[in-house]
C-alpha cells in the first residue's frame, strides 16, 4: 500500500493507479465537473490516464462554482 494525500487528508492506495481510476475509487461526485491537481500543478483532463500516482502525491479535486450578483 501506499500513502498519497487528497485534499488533506491521507488515503491508502495500491500502485500503479492513474488519476482517471483513483476518481473511481474514491467515487468523487460529478467527475465531469472537477478539476484535479497533482503537487499543486493543474492535470489536464486529456492526460488523467496517463499520469501515474506515486507514493506522497498530493492530489486536489477542485469545483468551480458558479455565481454572481443580483
Amino acid at each position: 500500500m501506499a500513502k498519497i494525500y487528497v485534499n488533506g487528508d491521507v488515503q491508502e492506495v495500491n500502485l500503479p493507479l492513474n488519476v482517471t481510476e483513483l476518481i473511481k475509487q474514491l467515487l468523487v461526485e460529478n467527475p465531469e465537473m472537477v478539476n484535479v491537481q497533482v503537487n499543486e500543478e493543474f492535470a489536464e483532463r486529456e492526460d488523467w490516464e496517463t499520469i501515474q500516482l506515486k507514493e506522497g502525491d498530493k492530489v486536489d479535486f477542485l469545483y468551480f462554482m458558479g455565481g454572481g450578483a443580483r
